[in-house]
């Protein structure tokens, strides 16, 4: 952010809290929470966006309607969040920008950030594009197309990354700094924000599934906070790394296209790389022909093993990734040398 001005330091000076931070932590959280609840509660005030046992959170009608309700929204709280920072920050206009992650706007940033998230990622992408053979149609514009054209697919990769980067990075995370809390502790609390803010799909799951056991509901929500809060981490950590709302909210649509990675189980097919989804039948001079499949006609144990070492590899990979591929001289706080070092 922008020095001090020269009128905040005499003040400052005159009144002894030259040290203070710009905002308690008391307050962070408090806004924080506040901020929260603006961006859930429009989603249960309106019957456009409430649902109900006999209308799906996925209902184009539903999707839309929060569309425009967290665009509000957002709006909104990005503009109070300026003010924040440029007021109590004591903050140029510009700075306050770049604090919120608009500006500038560094293509550099955006790929690092990218890559990296695809290393880690590395044996979802094996089994995705390989194994099911999607390759063949990740470039293809009239996919991007098929994907996006949906009310699910732009909510789920485009308006949701959009609006819960602003959000929960965008708007949250510049309060915290404000609060001058170190790089370790932003990383870990900020998040939990964005993991509760998923805690009432357990209230929509269980409206329109009245037959799933109660306990198995609060599982599920359960797991969904603990995933959206560890993404939350990594999201936070990338976001204070390089300054960049863009990486984020891209890496986010990312994370949502590729999934939860396989821990366990077995791979199966789609359309793989290789012979066709048949049996091993016998070629003319009488030898079996080869195939990636066994006599059942699902894929060989071979592919599975193969996937587990593409997701060890990358996961080793992404470690040794993390630091340099996040450097950015557009980083708005800076990680100590031993957190770099505790974390290789």
């Amino acid at each position: 952010m922008a020095p001090v001005s020269i009128l905040a330091r005499l003040r400052g000076m005159y009144s002894g809290k030259m040290d203070e931070p710009a905002l308690s932590v008391h307050s962070v959280v408090l806004v924080s929470i506040l901020l929260t609840c603006v961006y859930v509660a429009p989603f249960y005030l309106s019957p456009a966006t409430r649902p109900s046992p006999s209308l799906s959170r996925d209902a184009p009608s539903v999707i839309r309607a929060r569309i425009r309700a967290v665009t509000a929204s957002c709006t909104v709280c990005s503009i109070v969040v300026l003010w924040i920072i440029v007021e109590e920050g004591n903050s140029s206009f510009g700075a306050a920008l770049s604090t919120l992650g608009w500006w500038p706007i560094d293509l550099g940033d955006l790929v690092r950030c990218v890559l990296l998230t695809a290393i880690l990622f590395l044996g979802p992408l094996f089994e995705r594009g390989v194994v099911e053979g999607e390759w063949r149609s990740w470039f293809r514009k009239d996919k991007l197309s098929e994907s996006l054209g949906g009310w699910i697919g732009w909510r789920n990769y485009v308006a949701g990354p959009v609006t819960e980067e602003i959000m929960f990075r965008s708007a949250i995370i510049p309060l915290h700094l404000l609060a001058e809390m170190s790089p370790g502790r932003i990383v870990f609390v900020a998040p939990l924000y964005f993991g509760i803010a998923h805690v009432h799909h357990f209230y929509e799951f269980w409206l329109t599934h009245p037959d799933t056991a109660v306990l198995a509901a609060v599982l599920r929500s359960l797991f969904q906070f603990g995933y959206t809060t560890i993404f939350g981490w990594y999201a936070t950590f990338l976001y204070l790394r390089t300054g960049s709302l863009p990486a984020v909210i891209l890496v986010h649509s990312f994370c949502n296209w590729c999934g939860l990675p396989r821990f366990w189980g077995r791979v199966e097919a789609g359309e793989p790389l290789g012979p066709p989804l048949a049996k091993a039948k016998e070629d003319s001079d009488g030898s079996a022909s080869s195939s990636v499949y066994v006599a059942d006609g699902t894929l060989g144990i071979g592919w599975t093993v193969a996937y587990y070492i593409f997701l060890v590899m990358g996961a080793v990979a992404f470690g040794l990734s993390l630091w340099p591929l996040t450097e950015s001289y557009h980083a708005l706080i800076s990680f100590s040398t031993s957190a770099k070092t505790a974390s290789s």
